[in-house]
C-alpha cells in the first residue's frame, strides 16, 4: 500500500514539473492552437524533469485521422 502511494506521489511531482516547464516556455500563451502545439505541450509535460536536463520535445507535424464514411450517404439517396 505504501509503494502505491509513493509511486503516485512521484508521478504527481514528475507531471507537475513538466507542466511548470511548459508554462515557462510560454506554450499556453499562444493563440495558434494546433495539433502540433497540443502534442508539444503533452510531450513537455510527460518529459517532466528531463526538460531541465536538455530534453526539448517538439511535435512539428501532426495528422489527425478523418472519420471514415459510414455509407449512409449511399443509402439515403
Amino acid at each position: 500500500m505504501r509503494t502505491g502511494r509513493f509511486l503516485g506521489t512521484i508521478a504527481l511531482i514528475w507531471l507537475s514539473i513538466g507542466i511548470f516547464a511548459a508554462w515557462q516556455r510560454d506554450y499556453f500563451h499562444g493563440s495558434d492552437t494546433t495539433c502540433a502545439t497540443a502534442g508539444t505541450i503533452a510531450l513537455t509535460t510527460l518529459a517532466g524533469p528531463l526538460n531541465y536536463l536538455g530534453a526539448n520535445p517538439v511535435v512539428t507535424d501532426c495528422h489527425i485521422p478523418q472519420p471514415s464514411s459510414s455509407g449512409r450517404d449511399e443509402l439515403v439517396s
